[in-house]
């Protein structure tokens, strides 16, 4: 109990980024020395009236993401309108009508333009207003700020100002920047989810000040008061440099304590924190950046009709006013009844030419219906009811997560039947990111009977290839697949239910079971580390009393299932320990045990391992490690190097049926030892400077040293209902598929085979730089000229090839790919590639994934499309034509980045073969009709001209005429555009060409 209420005893300062023991001694830490600008903000803690002045008075908490607002809608929502060329020229038309040389009405001319400006004005208006709802959906949330003498009460987001103390709850978003001052948790960490930040749905980790930590209740805040000075408000999403100025003394301040705007809370009850940033001053409002603006290929080309149109308007405006000068000089002093000489310049015999002059405005103004008025605002309602149409179809709705398809944008619809090229990502877009514990190797001896998607696929062409041997052939091989039926049967009898996370099938590994193998030990070690080495939080169920874990990774959370499965279940984390029930047999009841954590050495795609200092109940200080096999391989010792060649063969073989793979070592350590390293970890951790991560990183390193193996962990991410179907059918559809993906290479070639990526006869073609010891030793010339070699000799192997049909695919790593980028590479890399049905690109990074991306599009200058559902693949969205977003499990980063958005990659296909066929052929259709229209009007009106003296009569009323575009063939041209199909959505499917 403190202070009447209970407390969490959970204390877990030691789990962050080599994160570990701290030291509690506020003098080894110094504050920041600020230098040069960008450092001027100063924050009075809960004294936010000190910031209602200048200078200290900083932007208010409301936030807008709208175009316009009330004063400004008019100014800018006209000149938008008017930088379209045809609006333009109809504006100018519309103010000359007001003159002598009109030959309509005034009415008649700018009726039509103020509907059609004005539709489009309010499309843009009710635009706006859904997204200022949207904003005042936020602004209005309500927060819990403190208000005085220790009480909290409600208060919008909106009026939060700088200074505020707040007290956010359990799964509340952040209302602004804020300072973590304490949390429900004893030592002041809090777990938090950023996934509206960076998309990653992964938990962080939090910690407060010390200093700050006992500011944990209502009345604690009362009389709290503080001074922060810290940077300026900057989009820079993981550093923070400040300092606190607290009871005399100066702290400084870390990310690690800083809580970011619409992050949420999670598995803490509450925090308290001091506003440091608010509104568009926060770092994600900062990152908040306009897509970038996409037009189709048809906008563009009907600008060019629309130039041409001109053009031809211009031509025909001289003829008449050539004719009419003609007419006039000549002609005119004949036409006594009209009076001739009478004051009038417009048709003068004495000056022909001037008279020719005023007529040539004149007919640009009559002959003004070659361009169709009303062509942009149609061609918007006819995209906003194809995006309607997209929106509605039942057939891209997922029932499972209830997610409808969704046209976030209505300008690229019948982009999408122009497609060339699809650039993929794999894990979350191909497959479901769901991991699957399938298979292991502990101490040389592979376990795991069940086969994964990929290996079914390999059996599946392997029988293929069967059918076309002879009889005798495939009677031979009959009894070994037998054989293989009756051992999966076997275990196949006693099969449980499905766990979700667990596909793994052996009983040898079973409780009972495992200690009569061979190295008991090291099995037991095995369990051990899928059940310690992590940052997982588990929580109750409690209803079945169970556990569910919140993990850093669908694989992490796959290996604590794993765990729990083979009787080591990770139950609760306690005073920085991890308590394990352990079962050695399902006759007798569970031991819990408990591990003191010492250290953790964070998981980063640069260390590609994780590794955790433990303490076991006898004494015993362990490390365990898990990791990239590459990485944990180079760090063994000879001496545990005992399962190294069978653990690589595994490996090999995991990797090839398309499993993610990972090592798993350990290391046992003296107190001496371990003291004297920890003593030189904390002295890095506590020091101030810009090589304090470079120094954190060499001091692990020098831990993570001498392991012994253990064996290694295969996990399976299945791939999502129907993708190999689609891919295939797309594939048939003409379209070149590229699958960008971090995957080792043969993982990667045999995900490819698995979605139908690679079939069956195609020739691959696999660029690579050579070995590490030869780019060491090779200059960086070499390696670019042994990568073009290969280049050149694949694209002439394909220019020789003689059979029409034959498809050859493309499969290139990610080191190899950084030359292959570079300006005298790209082209041939780009002219190989195009030639080949599907590429495979491995180990590439989000920035590879976006140059790739704009290479196809700028170099090939066709149509591409790329698809993704995390916010890895962010840069690849915006960059090509079409951008795609998965609603998966990373995130929506991707989808708020996107012009389309799917729940399932199989979808793409009826969004593409069906909705992409049908706006590509309406939206043609429909602009065709529209020019033909208005240039048969225009042309009869120029005809009757020249039976009039080219006089600037029209041969039509004037209402007719203002009707005309506007009313009268807008409906039938609408119609056509948005109901318009030459074939149903069935035949579409069917004949993909």
């Amino acid at each position: 109990m403190t202070r009447g209420r209970i407390r969490a005893r959970i204390r877990r300062s030691n789990l962050y980024t080599f994160a570990c023991l701290r030291t509690y001694d506020a003098e080894t830490e110094e504050p920041h020395q600020f230098q040069g600008p960008g450092y001027s903000r100063i924050v009075y803690c809960n004294e936010s009236h000190r910031h209602k002045k200048k200078p200290l008075k900083y932007c208010t908490n409301y936030i807008s993401t709208t175009k316009y607002n009330i004063i400004t809608f008019l100014p800018k929502a006209i000149f938008e309108q008017f930088r379209r060329v045809a609006n333009l020229y109809f504006l100018l038309t519309a103010i000359l009508s007001l003159t002598d040389v009109a030959p309509f009405s005034a009415v008649s001319m700018i009726a039509p333009l103020a509907f059609v400006v004005g539709l489009s004005m309010a499309k843009e208006a009710l635009e706006d207003w859904r997204r200022f709802i949207q904003d005042m959906k936020v602004n209005m949330r309500k927060a819990k700020v403190h208000k005085g003498n220790g009480v909290f009460g409600p208060k919008p987001w909106m009026k939060l100002r700088v200074g505020d103390v707040v007290k956010v709850e359990k799964d509340q978003f952040f209302p602004a920047d804020l300072l973590l001052l304490s949390s429900s948790y004893e030592d002041g960490i809090c777990y938090v989810e950023t996934m509206n930040l960076d998309g990653e749905t992964n938990l962080k980790i939090k910690r407060a000040l010390e200093v700050t930590l006992p500011l944990d209740d209502d009345m604690a805040v009362k009389d709290f008061t503080g001074k922060i000075r810290c940077e300026d408000p900057n989009p820079n999403l993981y550093t923070f440099v400040g300092n606190l100025e607290y009871d005399r003394q100066v702290y400084p301040i870390e990310p690690s304590q800083i809580l970011l705007r619409d992050s949420k809370l999670r598995n803490t009850s509450y925090v308290y924190g001091v506003v440091i940033f608010t509104g568009h001053d926060s770092k994600v409002m900062q990152n908040a950046t306009k897509s970038p603006s996409k037009r189709s290929r048809i906008e563009k080309q009907m600008d060019k009709i629309i130039y041409i149109l001109f053009s031809l308007l211009v031509l025909i405006s001289l003829i008449s006013s050539i004719g009419f000068a003609v007419k006039t000089e000549f002609q005119m002093p004949h036409w006594w009844y009209l009076q001739p000489y009478v004051d009038s310049k417009l048709y003068d015999p004495n000056h022909p030419a001037l008279s020719g002059l005023f007529h040539l405005v004149t007919a640009l103004i009559l002959y003004g219906y070659l361009i169709p008025i009303s062509l942009y605002v149609s061609i918007e309602v006819v995209k906003v009811l194809q995006a309607t149409f997209i929106n509605q179809d039942l057939h891209m709705y997922d029932e499972e997560t209830g997610t409808p398809a969704q046209a976030r944008t209505s300008n690229l619809n019948e982009e999408l039947g122009q497609v060339d090229t699809i650039l993929s990502d794999k894990t979350g877009t191909l497959t479901c990111n769901q991991m699957d514990f399938l298979k292991c190797s502990i101490a040389g001896v592979p376990y795991g009977m069940r086969s994964s998607e990929v290996e079914l696929a390999a059996a599946m062409q392997m029988a293929n290839d069967l059918n076309v041997h002879d009889s005798e052939l495939t009677h031979k091989s009959r009894p070994e697949i037998e054989l293989e039926t009756v051992v999966t049967c076997k275990d196949e009898q006693d099969r449980k239910p499905p766990i979700k996370g667990f596909s793994f099938e052996d009983s040898r590994l079973m409780p009972e079971n495992w200690s009569k193998e061979p190295n008991p030990d090291v099995i037991l070690l095995f369990f051990r580390i899928l059940a310690i080495c992590h940052t997982a939080i588990p929580e109750e169920n409690e209803e079945t009393g169970g556990f569910t874990y919140e993990a850093e990774s669908p694989d992490e959370g796959a290996f604590l299932v794993a765990a729990r499965e083979f009787g080591f279940e990770f139950c609760r984390r306690t005073q920085s320990s991890i308590f394990v029930r352990e079962k050695y047999s399902s006759s007798k009841a569970p031991i819990e045990r408990e591990y003191k954590i010492l250290n953790l050495l964070d998981f980063t795609s640069k260390r590609k391992r994780m590794s955790v200092i433990v303490q076991d109940e006898d004494g015993q200080i362990l490390l365990l490690c898990k990791g990239a096999d590459s990485i944990i391989f180079d760090r063994l010792s000879k001496n545990g190097r005992m399962f190294e060649e069978a653990t690589t063969k595994h490996l090999n073989e995991y990797g090839e049926a398309g499993l993610r793979t990972l090592a798993l070592a350990y290391k046992r350590l003296e107190e001496t030892e371990y003291s004297a390293w920890n003593n030189e970890f904390l002295k890095a951790k506590t020091s101030i400077g810009g090589d304090r991560e470079a120094m954190l990183e060499r001091i692990s390193d020098m831990m993570e040293r001498d392991l012994i193996l253990v064996g290694a962990t295969a996990v399976e991410d299945k791939l999502q209902k129907g993708v190999p179907q689609c891919i295939d059918k797309l594939a048939q559809a003409g379209l070149k598929i590229w699958v960008l993906t971090g995957d080792k290479l043969e993982t990667a070639i045999n995900i490819g085979y698995a979605c139908s990526l690679l079939r069956q006869g195609m020739k691959q073609i696999c660029i690579t730089s050579m070995n590490a010891d030869t780019s060491e030793q090779d200059s960086k010339e070499a390696v670019k000229e042994n990568i073009s070699m290969q280049i050149t000799n694949a694209s002439q192997m394909i220019k020789l090839e003689t059979d029409p049909h034959a498809a050859s695919a493309l499969i290139i790593d990610g080191k190899t790919l950084t030359y292959a980028l570079e300006d005298d590479l790209k082209h041939q890399f780009l002219n190989l590639a195009v030639d080949c049905a599907s590429v495979i690109c491995c180990r590439v990074s989000p920035k590879q994934k976006a140059m790739v991306t704009r290479l196809v599009k700028e170099g090939t200058g066709k149509t591409t499309l790329a698809i993704g559902d995390g916010a890895n693949d962010v840069g690849m969205i915006q960059e090509a034509d079409i951008g795609v977003g998965i609603s998966g499990v990373e995130g929506m980063q991707a989808v708020m980045a996107s012009d389309f958005a799917i729940a399932q990659f199989r979808f793409l296909e009826r969004l593409l073969v069906v909705h992409g066929h049908w706006c590509y052929k309406r939206i043609a259709q429909m602009i065709c009709y529209f020019f033909y229209k208005n240039i048969a009007f225009g042309l009869t009106i120029f005809y009757f001209e020249a039976f009039t003296g080219f006089s600037g009569q029209s041969v039509y009323d004037d209402w007719y005429m203002l009707l005309f575009n506007v009313i009268l063939t807008s409906l039938p041209v609408i119609s056509l555009g948005v109901f318009e199909q030459d074939v149903s959505s069935e035949v579409c499917l069917q004949v993909f060409q």
